[in-house]
């Protein structure tokens, strides 16, 4: 892999590089926000490992970039001093795809950023995902509603992927977190964040809701108004 380091504390970079470099991954590294960014956009990357706290600009900030303006999908997992709820919930909203506080074990970081590669690397097989007047397409990564865009971000979007995929069945709080995260798992609400700003972006907007909590076992996306049933 060729992973980007963000990271203004040399000596965890160090440590970083002492153990990823002897299993042949190729490293580059930014002391600051601004050099990172320039780093993202200019070179291609596998995965980018981002502190938060950085001179010149933050990650929060440096992620948000990568997402909106740059419209990238690298893989990003966000590395900090910080482990408050919403910490973590502003950078997954700008588009981290994990979250790792310091300090943290290298073996850890290193299946973190092995889950993330792969995840990466599975190519969606080209095909358009509708549900009622909703629309989703794995290779454009464009969802739209009613012919309108919507903008979500790489966890929503694979949220989105795997409860279209399974239209009109329950899929479980499980499933989706493995789905999502993989054997490394987050703290019990954030999934529930997660869901709560999708059901935000592609239901709240629209008359006719599609995404619904089944208490007790899980969510389900399907259009309940064929039914009569309303949840």
């Amino acid at each position: 892999m060729k992973i980007l380091i963000i990271e203004d504390n040399k000596d965890i970079a160090a440590n970083i590089a002492d153990y990823f470099e002897p299993l042949g991954h190729t490293l580059d590294f930014a002391a600051d926000g601004l050099t990172g960014l320039h780093l993202a956009v200019t070179q291609r990357f596998d995965v980018i490992v981002l502190d938060l706290m950085l001179p010149g600009m933050d990650g929060i900030t440096l992620c948000q970039k990568l997402r909106q303006e740059g419209k990238m999908n690298t893989p990003v997992i966000m590395l900090t001093a910080r482990d408050q709820l919403d910490d973590k919930l502003m950078g997954f909203q700008v588009g981290a795809d994990d979250y790792l506080v310091k300090p943290f074990s290298l073996k850890e970081l290193e299946v973190r950023v092995q889950a993330l590669f792969k995840r990466s690397q599975t190519s969606a097989v080209d095909r358009n995902l509708n549900v009622a007047d909703l629309q989703y397409n794995p290779d454009t990564l464009e969802t739209y509603r009613l012919n309108q865009k919507l903008e979500l971000n790489p966890i929503q979007r694979r949220l989105l992927d795997i409860l279209m995929q399974n239209s009109g069945r329950v899929v479980s709080r499980e499933e989706l977190e493995r789905h999502i995260w993989g054997d490394i798992l987050p703290d019990n609400d954030v999934l529930r964040t997660h869901i709560y700003s999708l059901r935000s972006i592609i239901d709240k907007p629209f008359t006719k809701k599609l995404l619904h909590t089944i208490h007790g076992a899980g969510y389900r996306l399907y259009d309940d108004s064929r039914s009569g049933n309303k949840k």
